[in-house]
């Protein structure tokens, strides 16, 4: 039998959330998903440590796990929608696998697919990724619904003492499609600008 849609609960302006995470979280890098959550980095505004995925749907975790393997001593930072995270199920298991403690993963749930017409997702039907994370083997997995429970939430990833392993948070956001705040389109911009602002060779 279907599951009822669950977003007649508490969800929250996903810009604000957004805004707050990156202005909490220092310094740290920040790989982002296609679409929404490009667009909502960007609007908090425009630095060397963000990393936009414009077309690779389905990688952002992945290319988040590679980065804080990469870089070990940094914060790392994935900041993805409901509809990419549920293409790439399996990185989840990965990213338990290999236990970075830097690496957080969050996922800005609006139980819509918001680039192909707000079409409802699974997650409006029951999914939790917070609860497949944890099952998982995340260190931390959670749900938020609230600026405040955010704003607690980068607290903690700002803290300088690593956790046991990966984080996942699901930030519940309003289904909105809001002005596009669009980012530098050019991948090999991007890619320079990061291994530069890293001390990194670029080409």
């Amino acid at each position: 039998m279907d599951k009822a849609p669950t977003m007649d609960a508490p969800t929250m302006d996903r810009r604000a959330a957004v805004a707050r995470l990156m202005e909490l979280c220092g310094e740290a890098l920040v790989v982002t998903g296609l679409g929404s959550p490009s667009y909502d980095v960007h609007a908090a505004g425009d630095r060397p440590e963000n990393y936009y995925l414009w077309g690779a749907m389905g990688g952002a975790a992945l290319v988040g796990l590679g980065l804080a393997q990469a870089q070990p001593e940094r914060r790392v930072m994935v900041i993805t929608g409901d509809g990419e995270q549920l293409m790439a199920l399996g990185a989840l298991a990965t990213i338990a696998v290999a236990r970075p403690s830097n690496l957080a993963v969050i996922v800005l749930d609006n139980e819509h697919f918001g680039e192909t017409g707000m079409q409802g997702s699974h997650t409006g039907r029951g999914i939790d990724l917070s609860a497949i994370a944890a099952a998982s083997g995340f260190a931390q997995a959670s749900q938020l619904r609230t600026l405040a429970e955010v704003d607690a939430l980068a607290a903690s990833l700002a803290a300088p003492s690593p956790s046991a392993g990966p984080r996942l948070h699901v930030l519940k956001v309003h289904a909105e499609n809001l002005p596009r705040s669009l980012p530098p389109r050019d991948a090999v911009f991007v890619k320079n600008r990061l291994r530069a602002h890293l001390g990194l060779g670029t080409s």
